[in-house]
């Protein structure tokens, strides 16, 4: 038998779910074990040694790619490119108005367009305020 933690549902295809697993025996909790001999994973009683095979084999998902920032292709030979637009914007950090331009690199659902800027003197990058 299966019981979900308080959070949410058994699925476990959620960012951030625990899901427990409980025995049907004892109603105990059940603890992931790997079986080598036949290369899955099971789950023990440690207080009456039942044994229960897991559904789906998936039991943990490392989603690559969400820390990844937005200004992740920056470099710090970007203010140089001749290929980049260029405005006068003053910089917060050293007050030179001359900065090179592009949109965000960021490609999500959930993330507006957004303008970032480098400073041509000292390649600080910021955003228009």
């Amino acid at each position: 038998m299966a019981a979900a933690s308080p959070a949410a549902s058994e699925g476990g295809d959620k960012r951030g779910e625990v899901t427990y697993r409980f025995c049907a025996e004892c109603s105990n909790l059940l603890y992931p074990k790997e079986d080598r001999e036949i290369n899955s994973l099971t789950y023990v009683c440690k207080a009456c040694t039942a044994t229960t095979q897991t559904e789906p084999a998936c039991t943990y998902r490392h989603h690559l790619g969400a820390t990844v920032t937005e200004t992740a292709g920056v470099t710090t030979d970007v203010a140089n490119d001749p290929t980049l637009p260029r405005a006068v914007k003053r910089c917060p950090k050293c007050g030179e108005s001359e900065a090179v331009y592009f949109q965000s690199q960021q490609r999500a659902a959930d993330t507006g367009m957004k303008l970032y800027y480098v400073c041509t003197s000292c390649n600080h990058v910021y955003t228009a305020l």
